[in-house]
């Protein structure tokens, strides 16, 4: 039993050591907002489709490929994510939404909101986590640092 315990209690810290990284106070976005997500990793692609809204004081986030079927959703609420649905937690859709909300927080906020963040030109990075590369301010690419995973982000409607 205590056994059982203490691995759940691992588990837990875990869980919450790898949680990435949010600014204290949620950044201005104009929502709602539609965006194609291109997932690119391993010579693979995958395609889904993200719809961000406001939600009284959280922000929504609702992912689902492209038949409609639900892939990950989350809450944002006072700087934390809460599941929302009955899915499974998909820590990899958390990653992602959360460097989009870096990638999406302006250039005028982004120093306040995110001391570490670093930009230059055209690209965004917040060290030890993503790097971001716009072709515009609605079309970006996110590196996931230390992985072979990228992904290519536009706004619905927009070609590849």
């Amino acid at each position: 039993m205590i056994r059982l315990l203490l691995i759940s209690c691992l588990l837990l810290l875990s869980a919450c050591a790898s949680q990435p990284p949010l600014p204290e106070k949620t950044p201005a976005l104009v929502l709602p907002m539609q965006l194609h997500v291109q997932r690119l990793a391993d010579g693979q692609s995958q395609d889904w489709l993200l719809v961000i809204q406001r939600e009284g004081r959280a922000i929504r986030w609702s992912m689902m490929d492209l038949l409609g079927i639900p892939q990950a959703r989350q809450k944002l609420v006072d700087g934390a994510w809460q599941a929302d649905g009955l899915l499974p937690p998909n820590p990899q859709a958390r990653e992602l939404f959360a460097a989009l909300l870096f990638a999406l927080t302006s250039a005028d906020d982004v120093r306040a909101l995110y001391p570490s963040a670093q930009a230059m030109d055209l690209t965004r990075t917040l060290p030890g986590h993503w790097q971001i590369v716009y072709q515009s301010s609605e079309v970006f690419r996110v590196n996931m640092t230390g992985q072979a995973l990228s992904y290519r982000i536009s706004p619905l409607g927009i070609g590849r």
